[in-house]
Parts: C-alpha cells; structure tokens; sequence
C-alpha cells in the first residue's frame, strides 16, 4: 500500500460528539468468548481497585473532617459509581475509572479551605465542564498541554502523596493533624521522628516490599496489594498488635462502621452563589487534571490493545461520573491507568469489564466489608507509597540534562510548584513558560533567504513525485517547527492510516525544530511500529531536531542506519530493510 500524508490534523471528526462504546459494542458482533474474557478481566481488576479504593479515600480525607460515609468507605463507594458509570458512557472500549492518586492533593487543599461540602459541590461544577468539553469537541485540546507540564505535575503529586503518608507510615500520631503543606510536613517529620513506631515502620515496610516483589512469582491475576493487605491484617489478628501492639488499623481509625455493607443514598450538596464563585478555581482544576488523566490513560490503552477512543465521549462519560459520585458522598473520578492496564493484560476487550469490575467490588463490600475494619493503616499506606512510585515519572528526571533546556526548565519548575504549592498554581505557571518558550523556539528557528533564480523548493533527492513507494512502506512528510502544538498531529495521521508498515519513512527535511513532547511521542510511534516488526526511518533531519535526538540517546533507539540524509536515500534503506527481512524468511 502506497501513501504519503502531511500529517496535519487530527481524527475525522463525527457528526455526533457522544457515542458510547458500550451502545457500539452490544450491536457488534460481541461474543460468548468475549464475555467470558471480560468477566475474568473485570474481576480481576475489581480486586486490584479494592485496595486502592480503600487507601485512596483514607489518603484523601483528613481525620476529624465531617463527611457523609467514613473516608474508606467514600473512596469505595466513589470506585463502583464512577467506574460503573465511565463504563456505561465511555469513549474507550476499556477504560477503567475510579478514584486516583493524582487528585489526593487538590482533594485536601479544597476541603482545607472549602470543607467537604465545597469538595462535592467543586465536583459537581467539575463534572459540568467536562459536560460542555465534550460536547464542545474540545477532548483534543489536551494535546497542547506540553509534556514537560504534564511529566513534571505528574511527579511532583507523587512525591506529594508520599508526603502525605508519613504518618501513617511511621505510625506517628499528634494531637494536631500533620500539616498539608510539603515543607511544613517535612519540618513535623524531623521533629517528630523520634517518636515513630517501630511495629508499624516494619509493617509498612513488609507490606511494601510485597506488593514489589508479589509479581515476580507469575501470579498476575492475584495483585501484589491485595495480598500484603491480607497478610498484613492477618498477621496483625493473630499477633494482637492492634490491640496491644499499638497498630492502628481502619477499625481503630475509623470506626467499626468504616465500611457500611449498604450502598449510599442520594443527598444533594447545599450551595449559593457565593459557594460557586469561590470554586470556580478549584472546579477548574479539578476538571483539567480529570481531562489530562482520563484522555492520557485513555491513550495508554489504545497502545495496549490497538484501539482509538473516541475522547469526546469520554469527557462526557467523565463529566457524568463527576456530576453523579457527589450525589452520594463521593470524591472525584477519572480514568485509571493502571486499573485500564491490567483490565486490557487479563483480557478485556470491551465496557463490560469494567462494569463487572465494579459489581466486584460492590459485591466484595456487601460481603466481606466488615472484616476490613481490621486492615492495618501501615498497610493501606504502602499501598499508596507503592502508587506514588509507579506513578511517578522518575527517569525523566534522570534526562534532564539530555532534554532542550527550556523544556527542562518547564519541567522542573511544574515539578516543584506541584510539591510546593499545589496543582493549580503549577499548571497555570508552567503552561505560561511553555508558551513564552514556544514563541522564543518558533522565533529563533524561523529563517530569512535571500531568493535568486537558482533556487528550488526541494532538491531532487528529496522529491517524491514520480518515485516508485514499495509496498508496505508508509510515507510521512512533516512541515514546520514539531513541537507541542503539533505533536499530536503525527500520530494521528500515522494512526489513520489504519495499516501496520514493514517501514515507517518520516521525512522531516522540512522541520526547523523539534521539543521534548515531540520526542516523547515519536519514541511512542517507534515503539509502536517496533511491536509489530516493523522499522522507522527518518530522512532529512536539521541541526537542531538532530541535536535533539542525539542529547536524549534517541539516535541510538531508532538505529544510526536509520537516519538518513534524504528521501532517495530512505526508500534505498527501505528496500533494504524489507530484502533483509524477505531473506531472513
């Protein structure tokens, strides 16, 4: 198959803006293998989300704020409503939604200054915006938040979350609750680590260092959360250190009604004016990190299992899941990514899995909901931490002294406003300096050329008219500065395609600069065609894309014989791939 596209712009846009997957799947041809395969992946994920759930509500309600339902029970009950309704009106076939990690620091910093009844009412308000985004087509605005932005809040929540668990984790209990603020937190620590409990430290220590090490014995459909929570909390009964020991646990923290083996009712938040105009700002935050989550998990999973979500849909779906959760006590929701993982690793294929993920859990909470009174708080805690890790972007980090020094600096100043202050603050600074660096990098790279009657637009090695494409080769040109805006652009273009080349050709003689969110995603088009067997050549680079590549190792990823001058040249190394490949067979 023959093609060569520019690459500029993004999926065909549909006359409707919301289409369910679920409405999509049921007329289908959705079969009795199917089900099954979403039924075991739908437990399986309900288990995983359980101890999350429970650790998520915990982490996201201090003590002795009044709420409707005990914190543990808000983020369960926030799991299976919102994961059940993500599923129900969702854009991805499987998306799996809840409470997550990265909302914990908005969530404290709203009830600190709100109370729990700004939070429901901030949610609500959130889930209206995502509403009017979606059906406003804006699901594709998201990729003009740059990667450095997200990369650097993303991590910066990790370790904020992390702060969070200290106590829990150290087994240090004050008659004032610890600080929210990192700096402040860090100050208690120091002066209160002198009295840690030494019980809870090894606790949460042995805990986490099983759900690190659970998955190396093979036994993926049992997550590594679920049992350090059990051994944890057995051990906890047998030895009687709950009670004489010292080890807190939900029960003792909570109440013995922590998890109520009921559903909740339906009450609706009381609000004035007043109340809204104070949270507009919050609201705002609340829907963008939901946006930027759902759609980047969303995006995650159409890698795994070679689909496209529909992002509009699923702003929607996202909105309706936050207008809903508050109605009954609940915290924020969005897409999970590494619930939306595991769900496509075990076998979902469609919106069922995730639906039967949250009649797992709201089947586990009727039935054995009293017996999680007894799970020690050291445990819910390593729970978290072991989520800060893996959320946390770290070996970015580690890169940047390889990245372009603007995107760096994006990335390290979002990082550290996240830690410091909070979200809102970071975003709106780091999408500002992104945007003052995009003008300075498009200004710096554009060129003024004195015309004389010499000139041609293009060489004749790098034309493609009349030259022979060989099947299986997919041709791409991409013109202008590859920077934020356009990241997007390319993948879209490739994915629309809708085949599997032997040989990606990116010609980029026409690219004058290229920054670190456009490095990030053609590493993932790499990986992309790389899982299929394929290979990418890219042709034509200038200095500064070239510099690019070399300083973040990207040279040495796609292959020094895959880069090369021009187009002549790349069809030759294409030809060569493909002959290699034909005498290898």
């Amino acid at each position: 198959m023959k093609q060569e596209a520019k690459g500029n712009g993004g999926p065909g846009k549909s006359r409707r803006c919301f289409r369910p997957r679920l409405v999509e799947v049921m007329r289908g041809n959705y079969s009795r293998m199917d089900l099954t395969g979403d039924m075991m992946a739908g437990v399986t994920v309900g288990m995983i989300a359980l101890p999350l759930a429970l650790a998520l509500g915990i982490a996201s309600v201090p003590q002795g704020v009044e709420t409707a339902f005990p914190a543990p029970a808000l983020g369960i009950f926030t799991a299976i409503i919102g994961g059940f309704l993500i599923s129900v009106f969702g854009g991805s076939r499987v998306q799996i939604g809840g409470p997550t990690a990265a909302f914990i620091p908005i969530i404290l910093l709203v009830i600190e200054q709100h109370g729990y009844g700004g939070l429901l009412v901030a949610t609500m308000m959130a889930g209206v915006l995502l509403v009017v985004m979606g059906l406003a087509r804006m699901g594709s605005l998201i990729k003009y938040i740059p990667w450095p932005v997200t990369s650097g809040f993303t991590t910066g929540i990790a370790v904020a979350i992390m702060a969070t668990q200290t106590g829990d984790f150290f087994g240090i209990h004050t008659d004032d609750a610890p600080p929210r603020e990192f700096l402040e937190r860090m100050h208690w620590l120091v002066e209160h680590v002198g009295s840690a409990h030494v019980p809870t430290v090894l606790l949460a220590i042995v805990s986490l260092v099983v759900i690190l090490v659970w998955p190396k014995f093979g036994w993926k459909r049992v997550p590594g959360s679920i049992v350090a929570m059990v051994v944890a909390t057995i051990a906890v009964m047998v030895t009687g250190w709950d009670s004489a020991g010292g080890i807190a646990t939900i029960g003792s923290k909570f109440g013995e009604g922590a998890i109520p083996a009921r559903l909740p009712g339906f009450a609706f938040p009381a609000f004035s004016l007043d109340t809204v105009r104070d949270l507009m700002g919050p609201a705002l935050a609340i829907a963008v990190l939901g946006s930027i989550e759902s759609l980047l998990s969303a995006v995650v999973a159409d890698g795994l299992c070679d689909d496209r979500h529909d992002s509009n849909t699923e702003l929607v779906a996202q909105g309706i899941a936050n207008l809903t959760c508050p109605l009954f006590g609940g915290l924020p929701v969005t897409g999970a990514i590494a619930r939306t993982s595991a769900n496509v690793n075990n076998g979902g294929k469609s919106p069922v899995s995730g639906i039967v993920h949250a009649v797992t859990l709201l089947g586990i909470v009727l039935v054995f909901g009293r017996w999680a009174t007894h799970v020690p708080m050291a445990a819910m805690s390593a729970v978290l931490v072991f989520v800060a890790l893996r959320m946390g972007e770290w070996h970015e980090l580690a890169r940047l002294r390889r990245m372009p020094a603007s995107d760096a600096l994006v990335l390290v100043a979002t990082f550290l406003l996240t830690v410091i202050f909070d979200l809102v603050v970071a975003v709106e600074v780091g999408m500002v300096l992104a945007a003052m660096l995009f003008i300075k990098r498009v200004a710096d790279t554009t060129e003024v050329s004195r015309v004389s009657s010499e000139d041609v637009l293009e060489r004749p090695e790098q034309l493609a008219h009349g030259k022979e494409i060989p099947d299986g080769v997919l041709v791409f040109r991409i013109f202008g500065p590859f920077l934020f805006g356009a990241a997007e652009k390319m993948q879209d273009a490739i994915e629309r395609a809708e085949i599997q080349p032997r040989v990606l050709i990116l010609r980029l003689h026409l690219v004058t600069a290229m920054d670190a969110t456009a490095l990030n995603a053609l590493e993932s088009v790499v990986e992309r065609v790389r899982k299929h067997g394929g290979v990418v050549v890219l042709s034509g680079l200038h200095r500064q894309p070239l510099d690019t590549l070399r300083k973040a190792g990207f040279v040495e990823v796609v292959g020094r014989a895959n880069l090369v001058a021009h187009f002549d040249d790349a069809l030759a190394r294409a030809r060569e791939v493909m002959a290699d490949e034909e005498a290898g067979a």
